[in-house]
């Protein structure tokens, strides 16, 4: 039997190699607008976030949303929203990427307080779904179509 990382090869995937933080969960290098930053992968959240903080970091074009953010201990935060980005992760690519912008510090509060690097943002389900992804969590390593 071929192994998952021969076999996803040829299906044309990507391989991404994933980290765990001190805090367990599951880091990766991504580039918005061809910017890289530090990102946290949860297939929890629904849409890709950045921090309000990395706005300018990434040149993204914030709007406001009527949207209200949720998770990681966190409630009813305001969001703003930049459409259109570009995501890369690793030489896999998407366009016209709409991110939730909305402040993590909380989260890296969280990060730092266990030791561990902050991030930029939150790579979501809707990256994943684009990318039809596979995590190996053995390997620990993400594969993007």
């Amino acid at each position: 039997m071929a192994s998952l990382k021969k076999l996803l090869k040829e299906k044309g995937y990507i391989r991404i190699p994933l980290t765990y933080t001190a805090t367990q969960h599951l880091e990766l290098k991504a580039k918005i607008n061809k910017i890289e930053g530090n990102f946290i992968l949860d297939t929890g959240a629904s849409s890709t976030c950045v921090g309000l903080e990395a706005i300018s970091y990434f040149d993204l074009l914030a709007e406001d949303s009527d949207v209200k953010a949720a998770g990681a201990g966190a409630t009813n935060m305001l969001t703003q929203i930049a459409m259109k980005n570009l995501i890369e992760i690793k030489g896999w690519k998407t366009k016209k990427v709409d991110l939730i912008l909305f402040d993590l510090k909380h989260v890296n509060e969280a990060l730092v307080k266990h030791k561990a690097e902050k991030v930029q943002g939150i790579i979501g389900a809707d990256i994943l779904k684009k990318g039809k992804a596979v995590i190996d969590y053995k390997s620990m390593n993400l594969y993007l179509k």
